[in-house]
């Protein structure tokens, strides 16, 4: 995703929706005799129970009944139920606490919340009205009535020192006799990551899915029904009881309403959902052991949410990402059940084929992923089956779209979809970018390898661009295009966990967007400022979710700028050797920072030791 910069604060604002989620565990690794035990390893999670208050008061304690609310007088940050402490206007204490455990695994820990004050105290220096934020015995912070604001304001701390702890997260507000102060509370997270060691097995797993969609669209393309299944195999070694799939769209409305539906589960038993209703797990009938091959079924329902976005709809036009439920991938870390981020990319998936009947009216063109054919449906009515291979996600868009199409140099197909509004030159232009773009990485990286690409262009996109395989969400922006494009081969064709490490498609595509664009980022790691020792390159989306005004900054600006020095270090000729090379050993796989530092390492005889410290890359 290429976010607009002064959209960033934005994004922010409903980051942390998603991470209202239900504790997740964390399983231990075996002992190794003689030895002493070994430290549990950590499964990145968000370990704050209804911390956006939407599924009522459990399980948080009040000191009274209704601080939980939804009543007039206060908004919500997010959705519509919040903490509403004190605001009375005379002597009075409030308290608002839950109980979490912190993974003893896990390296890093943070505490976040949004944090709304009004108060009818005209004093602009005593401290009346108090609010104290505690973990365990530790206050973190207090809040008077001198810190009132307009809206909510996130706050954000470092609890890494309770891990392995059982601690109470508790809010106490206190009035004094008169004049009432409100401290309104809401999207309490705390989450979790980094480890210390992995369980034994890091094959990664559910392998080789293939999924089977068939879906119709109501007459305006917003709503979807019909039914999805998902075909696998488990690599591992360790047997495979169960798997989960990813309802990421779930994020974008509330457990009482989801988006995305699920029913009638053939080939496991549904469980519970979890993450902010983005995860549902499937128990498997028997363990499924090394090259078993298994099938899931359901019936799926999909409403596209108004707003343009990755997933909604703007006017007549629907655009439809991360909508198919996808299944979740199990590694050295156990599952990967992260929250949604709208900061960002959550998205880890394994390289799977698609092949997706989409019913719709004759009114509506349906640009998507992977090759399509359109036959023709019952009456006033196509079908558009799109037929991909190799690919990490399926999207699609609807509407009466405008469409250009063209061919690369190279002989890419390229289509350009632009909703009302975009001018018919903006569209050419486009295309023209897109037919530049894809032969310049696919020079650069290895040749594109999905078909056909399709670029959705509208100006109300507020994120700037978004990347599917062979589709791509954009604005009129040569730049994003570029970017967005070159997303194809970093996290599309090369893998890696979005989550954990944003930087691995981040930065390598935005470095990859300057080369295409004949930019050298030269001195651009003189202008390198650091927010603190806690920042760096390397950090999850755990952490950029709770330093959002640094994301684009540290990500994209700093991680591409790293990579131009690493070029200057090894050559110009040798790094494109390393790139070209590590994209072709890496093809439909998975990359780590690790192993990206290795390759690096072994492109030069210069020890690379401090460069990785002083770039702040680490892993």
């Amino acid at each position: 995703m290429r976010p607009t910069p002064h959209k960033a604060l934005a994004a922010s604002a409903f980051a942390l929706a998603a991470l209202a989620a239900a504790a997740l565990s964390v399983t231990p690794a075996a002992a190794a005799p003689p030895k002493a035990p070994l430290a549990a390893a950590c499964t990145p999670a968000q370990v704050v129970a209804n911390g956006d208050f939407e599924s009522g008061t459990s399980p948080w304690t009040q000191s009274q009944t209704g601080l939980v609310t939804n009543r007039a007088g206060q908004a919500a940050h997010g959705g519509t139920t919040f903490a509403w402490l004190n605001g009375v206007g005379r002597t009075h204490t409030d308290t608002l606490s839950q109980s979490v455990t912190i993974p003893s695994g896990c390296s890093t820990a943070t505490l976040t919340f949004w944090l709304h004050i009004d108060t009818a105290e005209t004093t602009t220096s005593t401290k009346y009205d108090k609010l104290t934020a505690k973990i365990g015995a530790t206050t973190l912070a207090t809040y008077s009535n001198l810190d009132k604001n307009t809206g909510y304001v996130q706050k954000s701390f470092d609890v890494s020192a309770f891990a392995g702890q059982t601690v109470s997260v508790a809010f106490t507000g206190t009035e004094d006799s008169s004049l009432q102060t409100s401290f309104v509370v809401d999207d309490v997270a705390l989450a979790t990551s980094g480890g210390t060691v992995p369980p034994a097995d890091s094959t990664r797993t559910p392998a080789a899915p293939s999924y089977a969609v068939s879906l119709s669209s109501n007459t305006s393309g917003t709503v979807w029904t019909g039914h999805e299944s998902a075909t696998f195999t488990n690599a591992s070694a360790t047997p495979l009881s169960e798997v989960y799939l990813r309802l990421w769209d779930n994020y974008h409305g509330t457990c009482s309403a989801m988006p995305i539906t699920v029913g009638n589960v053939t080939g496991g038993t549904a469980g519970a959902l979890s993450v902010g209703c983005t995860a549902l797990k499937i128990d498997l009938p028997a363990p499924l052991t090394q090259g078993q091959t298994a099938t899931i079924g359901f019936d799926l329902g999909i409403t596209v949410p108004s707003g343009a976005d990755r997933f909604g709809y703007d006017g007549a036009f629907s655009f439809i990402g991360n909508a198919l439920p996808v299944l979740a991938v199990r590694d050295a870390a156990g599952w990967h059940l992260d929250p949604y981020t709208n900061n960002g990319e959550s998205f880890y998936s394994l390289a799977a084929d698609f092949r997706v009947a989409l019913d719709h009216p004759n009114t509506l063109l349906v640009p998507a992923t992977g090759g399509s054919v359109d036959t023709p449906g019952s009456s006033g009515r196509t079908v558009t089956t799109a037929t991909a291979s190799k690919v990490r996600d399926f999207a699609w868009a609807a509407g009466p779209f405008s469409k250009i199409s063209g061919s690369s140099a190279a002989g890419t197909p390229v289509n350009v979809y632009s909703v009302s509004g975009i001018s018919s030159a903006d569209a050419q232009s486009m295309l023209t970018t897109a037919k530049s773009a894809v032969d310049a990485h696919a020079a650069r990286f290895g040749a594109y390898p999905y078909g056909e690409l399709d670029a959705v262009i509208d100006n109300n996109f507020w994120f700037g661009g978004m990347e599917y395989p062979g589709f791509v969400l954009d604005l009129v922006s040569t730049t994003a295009l570029t970017h967005e494009i070159g997303h194809q081969w970093w996290y599309g064709i090369v893998g890696d966990d979005q989550y954990t490490s944003p930087w691995l498609d981040e930065a390598f595509t935005d470095y990859s967007t300057d080369l295409a664009l004949n930019k050298t980022g030269a001195n651009c790691w003189n202008s390198v400022s650091w927010a603190g020792s806690a920042e760096k390159i390397t950090n999850s989306m755990a952490y950029w979710d709770a330093h959002s005004s640094r994301y684009s900054t540290v990500i994209y600006g700093y991680g591409k700028c790293a990579l131009h020095d690493l070029r200057r270090v090894l050559g110009d000729s040798v790094m494109a050797k390393l790139l070209k090379d590590y994209a072709t050993s890496h093809w439909y796989g998975v990359s780590t920072t690790a192993e990206f530092k290795a390759a690096a390492q072994a492109a030069t005889t210069t020890d690379l030791t401090s460069f990785w410290t002083q770039h702040r890359i680490d892993g």
